[in-house]
């Protein structure tokens, strides 16, 4: 499949995005993974995949793929990216734009000295229990069942861990 991409950078993240409006593209999890590959491909943190929105009040809906070829939920800094592209390929002259991702919706605005804002809802606060093995070694493994960790995280887009510790 031949596609015109663009990259683009977000504070620090990379991502290639992709504009899916004019026609739909159907883009797979292994051709996700070639993109993002570093060495073979273009090379990103993540895919953005740009689509019109079928809902009532939104603009847009995009969607979000690891480069490990895994469709996630979303991202703030990927957003900011989103608006600009989507003001740069003249798809929308707004300077505020509502946005569909897998779940929920995103309002984006392009303030006056060129930033974006992400208004991405309010946080959810859970609790994970960590226990990461699925290449660690059978004594690490085993150990790693005897003591679990048990963290407060917040989730904005993907989990993330908050350091709150007594060390």
């Amino acid at each position: 499949m031949r596609l015109h991409f663009t990259k683009m950078q977000g504070a620090g993240n990379d991502f290639v995005v992709l504009d899916g409006t004019a026609s739909p593209i159907d883009l797979s999890a292994a051709q996700a993974r070639a993109l993002g590959d570093r060495r073979f491909g273009v090379g990103a943190d993540q895919i953005l995949l740009v689509e019109r929105s079928s809902t009532p009040g939104v603009d847009f809906r995009y969607r979000i793929f690891n480069h490990s070829g895994d469709e996630v939920e979303h991202c703030g800094n990927g957003a900011r990216c989103f608006l600009r592209f989507v003001r740069a390929r003249g798809l929308t002259d707004k300077t505020a734009v509502r946005v569909q991702t897998m779940n929920r919706v995103l309002d984006l605005a392009l303030q006056p000295d060129g930033r974006v804002r992400v208004d991405m809802g309010a946080p959810l606060l859970m609790t994970c229990t960590v226990i990461t093995g699925a290449s660690l070694s059978r004594v690490m493994r085993y150990l790693l069942k005897l003591v679990t960790l048990d963290l407060p995280a917040v989730h904005l887009s993907s989990p993330h861990f908050a350091a709150l510790s007594p060390w």
